[in-house]
């Protein structure tokens, strides 16, 4: 288990606006706390530093676990995640059907949406129920 100051815990929930990373669930609708996850896990070499984390939700995090790159199934090359401290979600995704599902625009997109089943049933499920009560989908201005 990674020891991870308070401060920086603290910090990295405000810098990521209280959201996952990659999916983009708010703090306020998910059922427990969204998790520090390393970006680059720690098990592929990554740090407790505070420039390699953010936050994740239980899915995402889960989906990601080791992974530092996926295939795009486009192109069939292999590239980087989505890194959501130096990337801009709105430059590699985008919502469709009205919210309920994540499009990947770019390979790092693409190759995101399937190696961290972002459009998972569960996920699809909970986001048809957010945008039925209003809640969904998020601002796309934050980070």
């Amino acid at each position: 288990m990674s020891q991870i100051n308070a401060a920086i815990r603290d910090r990295v929930r405000s810098q990521a606006n209280y959201q996952c990373g990659y999916c983009r669930s708010l703090q306020k609708y998910v059922l427990g706390a969204l998790e520090i996850e390393h970006i680059i896990p720690k098990a592929a070499g990554g740090s407790d530093e505070e420039e390699n984390l953010w936050l994740a939700c239980r899915l995402c995090n889960s989906y990601k676990g080791i992974q530092t790159q996926a295939k795009d199934p486009i192109t069939d090359r292999t590239v980087k995640l989505f890194n959501p401290r130096l990337q801009n979600w709105a430059q590699h995704f985008h919502w469709t059907d009205g919210g309920i599902s994540i499009e990947g625009l770019t390979d790092v997109g693409r190759a995101s949406v399937m190696a961290l089943q972002l459009n998972n049933p569960y996920a699809v499920t909970v986001r048809q129920a957010w945008i039925s009560a209003g809640w969904h989908p998020p601002d796309a201005s934050s980070n």
